[in-house]
């Protein structure tokens, strides 16, 4: 077994040397039954930057891609790596404002997209698009078909290609009305999907998955953690839980997982496979993993009832794509009611801002702001104008989430600093309601906000999204729920929105 690989310096070299320890081993493989080794990749990839040269692609070209989860899509990513390239991945549920203002501000050269796919006509949008600008943009339909060409054409590679120059421009919603450009290289990725890799622990003998779209931040980490320690994975294009449980199943999958969502959609899957069957429906699954968004306590405990296997959660974002993660070696206690230590690298604070605006560390256990620093933090946003505030003195990045720090030096995620609802002037956390509400068993899904209210300030209302087969939740067993599990009075929300 070869040894991980955690001193790369960009995703190029990272694939190179992998393909180098083990050029036989599968890479990828995609529901319909394709699949590539890491040294079928590598050659293919160099084949395809060799066709995206001769569109007139470089180094430094920006390139806006818009696509699914398939093959294509990494292997398009991996020739753009190989050139130098800037890339600008756009995740497919975007639509034209979104589209338009990425391709405006990151001045595309290049716009691949896949045509009409999954009832959009992403071909005609960008067209439109296209036509309004004031300089000429190539387009180019990617979805099964993407360009290739002599790989001797090709200039020499490198060693810094990508690891230390902005390679990469994420956008993300925020505070501002326009979507955030979120500049990354080569080397802060790496040292996100570092962080996961040693987390996790993956090895060889895994089989991984890859269900959520590859235009997210986390398309590369995962990629990343696969080419670090050398497992493949499973490409799901489009995500139907029966027909993903099967396909994992058929391949073995040893690590499945997504977001709180997928957690949910793979437990009814398997409740389905033990009542039919007698047995689990992913029989190699070693443990569930994803980010994304909050874990409640409870589904943690559903799966390792249920399935018996542990939710190893993480906490990130595109400005820091891995901040912290889950171990599987953690206590129960650890992966369910925290999420997880700092990652490798990762450097993280916990700040407590008294209402004068003075700051200062918070102890073990206390809560405050969370702000991180690191080898994976961004570098800055395409509007420098926004990189004011996002820094503190210390040039630690201001996460805009509430946390605390326990002794055992794992991550606690509280709410968000905008988030806290002000009763009566006492800080309430929405989330710390969420998690009672969630365990209810007529609960499927729970936000909790604040409303503004001439008496209180603001008040508490829930608003609850009823579990499938079940009744709604009645405003007496709201209170009566929040008082069982210990919440203060004055914490129970006062409205109940079904």
């Amino acid at each position: 077994m070869s040894e991980p690989i955690y001193d790369a310096r960009s995703f190029w070299d990272l694939l190179c040397r992998r393909v180098a320890a083990t050029p036989d081993t599968r890479m990828l493989i995609d529901d319909s039954g394709r699949s590539l080794t890491f040294a079928e990749f590598r050659d293919q990839s160099e084949r395809v930057a060799a066709g995206l040269q001769d569109l007139g692609v470089g180094e430094g070209t920006p390139v806006t891609w818009i696509l699914p989860t398939r093959i294509e899509t990494v292997l398009l990513s991996f020739a753009l790596s190989r050139l130098g390239a800037v890339q600008n991945p756009i995740i497919h549920i975007y639509r034209r404002r979104e589209v338009e203002f990425c391709i405006r501000q990151t001045e595309a050269e290049l716009v691949v997209h896949p045509g009409a796919w999954s009832g959009f006509d992403y071909g005609g949008m960008v067209d439109e698009i296209v036509a309004g600008l004031d300089y000429e943009v190539r387009t180019l339909a990617g979805y099964d078909t993407l360009p290739e060409g002599d790989p001797a054409t090709l200039p020499p590679v490198s060693d810094l290609t990508g690891a230390e120059a902005v390679r990469w421009l994420y956008y993300t919603s925020g505070t501002t009305s326009d979507p955030k450009g979120v500049k990354h290289t080569d080397g802060s990725l790496i040292a996100g999907g570092i962080g996961l890799a040693r987390a996790l622990d993956m090895s060889e003998d895994d089989v991984g998955s890859i269900a959520f779209p590859y235009a997210h931040i986390g398309g590369p980490d995962y990629m990343v953690t696969m080419l670090a320690a050398g497992f493949g994975a499973i490409l799901v294009e489009r995500f139907d839980p029966a027909a993903a449980v099967l396909a994992y199943a058929l391949h073995g999958v040893t690590m499945a997982g997504g977001s709180t969502a997928f957690y949910q959609m793979f437990l009814e899957e398997d409740r389905k496979a033990r009542e039919s069957t007698g047995r689990p429906a992913m029989p190699a699954l070693r443990v569930l993993s994803g980010g994304g968004a909050p874990k409640p306590p409870e589904i943690y405990f559903r799966v390792k009832e249920q399935m018996g296997v542990p939710v190893a959660h993480g906490y990130g974002m595109t400005e820091c794509p891995m901040i912290s993660q889950g171990s599987p070696g953690d206590s129960d206690n650890q992966l369910a009611y925290t999420d997880g230590r700092p990652v490798h690298g990762c450097e993280v604070s916990i700040v407590a801002v008294a209402p004068d605006g003075g700051e200062a560390p918070a102890p073990a256990g206390v809560q405050g702001e969370v702000r991180v620093r690191g080898p994976m933090l961004f570098s800055g946003y395409t509007d420098p104008t926004l990189d004011k505030g996002a820094f503190d003195a210390r040039g630690r990045f201001r996460t805009g989430d509430l946390g605390v720090l326990g002794t055992d030096g794992h991550l606690t995620l509280t709410g968000r600093v905008k988030d806290i609802i002000i009763r009566k002037g006492e800080n309430i956390s929405a989330k710390e309601i969420e998690d009672v509400l969630y365990a209810h068993h007529k609960v499927g899904s729970v936000a909790v906000i604040g409303l503004t209210d001439r008496k209180r300030g603001e008040r508490v209302c829930a608003v609850i999204e009823t579990a499938p087969h079940s009744d709604d939740l009645t405003f007496e067993e709201m209170v009566e729920t929040c008082l069982a599990a210990g919440l203060a009075r004055q914490k129970v929300p006062e409205q109940l929105e079904i």
